[in-house]
């Protein structure tokens, strides 16, 4: 065994077992390519000995020379798209030493008790999950630094851990991802991971538009062959990576193993507050032009709310004395606001920089600026819309009422007047979704954040991982009646936009929230049945007649 420092353990040899194989397949390529070259020495050489000589020698000689030309130029300029090829790389927020000496200081400890590399940098990406990322490319130097080849990688840290964790736990889940370093190290495996990704980036590099005739046929054949030489070793490929993880999780064993299993609940905990956070509160803000810039503090606030409510949490808010692992940074604010906005673009893909159309909101101001605006919209647009289908005005005072559409959904019995609704509203929608938003480019261009999510995204278009399916039709047209009653509710009664850490934007009166809306809406919008809302509205004596304001 070389010297590689990820010990002698039967995952160690695993990996290293499957990527020699891997690497064989790689020599086994170049063999091909050769050998045209090397039947044409061995028939000029010949030759040049006296033997193999008259008329059909000759010809068999060029021939041969020729064809081992064509194939050692094809072989040279596929091995050169792939070895320039850049690998994909995950969207991150840089976080160097003097932003987190701290943090840097206890992944080199965890490191030297594991006897393995330290990573080379660190990051944080808006997700909860942890791993190593290879960024020797010379294409991957977006900080300014060059990296070289065999450099250690560099360790991406999932952004909400650090806010809920405490700095025990975080180092017990780091420790068999900071294991890998040791793998990462070892020349086979290093070798065999570089071969993969050149290949895998060759075949998406070929598969990128905006070529003409020509470039498109050349890509075409190196994509072929890429992928064809993928298809070969990408069994052993995952197979090297089975075993490495392996080879990591037993190195780790030796370190903080009893607390690990009871961070790995928090783990799943913290999963599940940040997707309820992003799908109920940060999405309805992202579409109303507004970005959360405290999403990781919002986990801690959304974690803790779910303790209070759920049995099966209970007891993890005790945790909350102990030091957090945000504490590790120098400044924390700074760092969840930009990976708030890393957030933003990934999963809706909003611009690079702030502007009147997008710009930040803190927790304080969420119920104003987004939950209040986020109805009022919603109540704009659906009188809108029932201005484009002629409804006329329901009796009464001036102005857009609730009872306008309580009237026309209950019409018609069985929602037939809803089906009509829904699918102009849809459309309605659709447009204005299609209308280009203004990116402010000078903002992207100071802060540097366009260019550098361009290289992560490789031109793919933004959001590259959207959290949310389309909205069916009668989905947006409850949601559009949930925004009318609540403004109603908001200007005849005194009730108040809020916050609900869990389910995002509520409906307040005397400081409790209204959470029985939902089906009395679903009925008027389903079933044409208007009295359980009606029953609603009288219980907290809203007037549906009243008009009320709009955006």
């Amino acid at each position: 065994m070389s010297g590689t420092g990820i010990g002698e353990s039967m995952g160690a040899r695993g990996a290293r077992a499957k990527a020699l194989a891997v690497l064989r397949i790689r020599g086994r390529a170049v063999a091909a390519a050769l050998l045209p070259v090397a039947v044409a020495v061995v028939l000029f050489a010949g030759a040049a000995a006296g033997h193999m000589e008259g008329a059909g020698w000759d010809i068999a000689r060029w021939v041969v020379a020729v064809c081992a030309l064509i194939v050692l130029v094809t072989a040279a300029a596929v091995t050169t798209v792939i070895v320039r090829a850049t690998p994909a790389l995950s969207p991150t927020v840089d976080l160097p030493e003097r932003s987190a000496p701290d943090l840097y200081r206890l992944v080199r400890d965890l490191a030297e008790r594991l006897e393995v590399p330290a990573p080379s940098a660190l990051a944080l990406t808006p997700d909860c999950d942890s791993w190593l990322e290879d960024r020797s490319h010379p294409a991957h130097s977006i900080s300014g630094g060059r990296r070289r080849t065999g450099e250690a990688p560099v360790l991406v840290i999932g952004s909400p851990f650090l806010w809920w964790m405490r700095v025990a736990e975080l180092r017990a889940v780091l420790a068999p991802v900071v294991a890998g370093t040791g793998s990462a190290a070892d020349p086979d495996i290093a070798a065999a991971r570089r071969y993969v990704r050149g290949l895998d980036a060759a075949v998406a590099d070929a598969a990128r538009p905006g070529r003409g005739l020509m470039g498109k046929v050349v890509a075409r054949f190196v994509g072929r062959t890429a992928r064809q030489l993928l298809r070969g070793c990408q069994e052993h490929a995952a197979g090297m990576e089975r075993w490495v993880a392996a080879a990591a999780s037993e190195r780790a064993q030796a370190v903080d193993y009893g607390l690990r299993i009871v961070a790995q609940e928090q783990v799943g905990l913290a999963y599940a507050g940040w997707d309820r956070l992003l799908t109920r509160v940060a999405l309805p803000a992202w579409r109303m032009g507004r970005w959360p810039s405290r999403l990781d503090a919002g986990v801690v606030s959304a974690l803790t709310e779910l303790s209070r409510r759920d049995r099966l949490a209970e007891g993890f808010t005790s945790r909350l004395g102990e030091r957090p692992a945000c504490d590790l940074l120098e400044e924390p604010g700074a760092v969840d606001e930009a990976a708030s906005l890393l957030a933003a673009r990934l999963f809706h893909g909003g611009p690079a920089g702030q502007g009147p159309d997008w710009a930040p909101v803190d927790w304080q101001h969420y119920p104003e600026e987004v939950v209040d605006r986020k109805w009022r919209t919603e109540a704009a647009r659906i009188h809108r819309v029932l201005d484009e289908l002629g409804v006329p005005p329901s009796r009464g005072p001036q102005g857009p009422t609730l009872a306008r559409v309580i009237d026309h959904l209950s019409a018609r019995p069985g929602g037939e007047a809803s089906d009509v609704l829904a699918a102009v509203l849809t459309a309605r929608m659709a447009r204005e979704e299609a209308t280009p938003e203004p990116v402010p480019a000078a903002q992207a261009a100071a802060d540097g954040s366009e260019d550098a999510l361009a290289l992560w995204g490789g031109g793919d278009p933004l959001p590259l991982m959207p959290i949310q399916p389309p909205r069916s039709g009668r989905e947006l047209l409850a949601d559009h009646v949930v925004a009318m009653v609540c403004c109603t509710a908001v200007d005849s009664v005194g009730a108040v936009p809020g916050l609900d850490w869990l389910d995002g934007p509520a409906l307040l009166v005397d400081g409790e929230r209204l959470a029985d809306l939902g089906a009395p809406v679903l009925s008027l919008v389903e079933e044409g049945d208007a009295q359980p809302l009606r029953v609603w509205l009288g219980s907290l004596g809203v007037r549906p007649e009243k008009p009320v304001r709009l955006v």
